[in-house]
Order: C-alpha cells, then sequence, then structure tokens
C-alpha cells in the first residue's frame, strides 16, 4: 500500500508520489447548516487512512476558493483528529441567512454536498471505493 508519507507530502508532486485526482466525495462524508449568516461544513474522512490526505488537500484556502463569492468573509478549519474530521466556518456566507437572504438554500444544508465534489489529489496507491 506503498509509504505512508507520500499520502501526507505537501501538494507539490513529486516523482516519489505519483497522484490522480478525485472528489472529495469518494474519500469523506460532510454534514452543514447555519447559525444565521456563518455556514458550518462537518467533513469526515470515510477511513481513517484518508485522514492524511483529507488535512493536505481540504484547506482552508481552498474552500474559499472552492465557494468563491458565495462566501465574502473568512474561511476557518479547525481539526478534530481523534474523529478524523475537520470543520469549516464559512463568515459572510449566507447572504445575510434565514429570513434575509434571498438565496434558495438560506440554510446552508447544501453547502457539505456542494464540497465534496471538489477534485483533490489521491496517491494512486491509496485505495478506495469510486463512488461517484
Amino acid at each position: 500500500s506503498g509509504p505512508p508519507s507520500c499520502r501526507a507530502m505537501p501538494r507539490p508532486r513529486t516523482s516519489r508520489c505519483s497522484r490522480r485526482e478525485d472528489r472529495l466525495y469518494n474519500l469523506a462524508h460532510a454534514r452543514s447548516g447555519d447559525k444565521g449568516d456563518v455556514c458550518n461544513i462537518g467533513v469526515i474522512a470515510r477511513d481513517p487512512a484518508y485522514w492524511p490526505v483529507l488535512q493536505r488537500e481540504v484547506t482552508a484556502e481552498r474552500v474559499a476558493a472552492w465557494f468563491g463569492d458565495w462566501c465574502r468573509g473568512g474561511v476557518e478549519r479547525y481539526e478534530l483528529p481523534n474523529l478524523q474530521a475537520m470543520n469549516f466556518v464559512l463568515r459572510r456566507a449566507l447572504d445575510g441567512g434565514g429570513l434575509v437572504s434571498l438565496r434558495l438554500d438560506t440554510q446552508g444544508k447544501t453547502y457539505g454536498y456542494a464540497l465534496l465534489r471538489m477534485q483533490i489529489e489521491v496517491p494512486d496507491d491509496l485505495p478506495f471505493e469510486k463512488l461517484v
């Protein structure tokens, strides 16, 4: 199953570790919700072996870039390593939230699934079930 160090290596490719692009959905679950204009997204590894990949690939910067103009405030990442999970807090992400917003999803319920569509780099030697 390859050297574990390849799975935790920084994003730049090296000759030692080949990677492929795949959707986050295949390695993680997600749940999301709101508090006013703040969206919370929990991302949980489907298997403990996926945790180093999630730590490397799913950064606050990448999440902010993924949501673009849908998140007008900052994005913070909080890790829960004993659960192989992370929580993202997206500020000013719901156009005012609740009763103020004219968006279809004023409570951020679809944001978790939207994040799971993000492409990440996965080591070639990491086995996982291709779900999408």
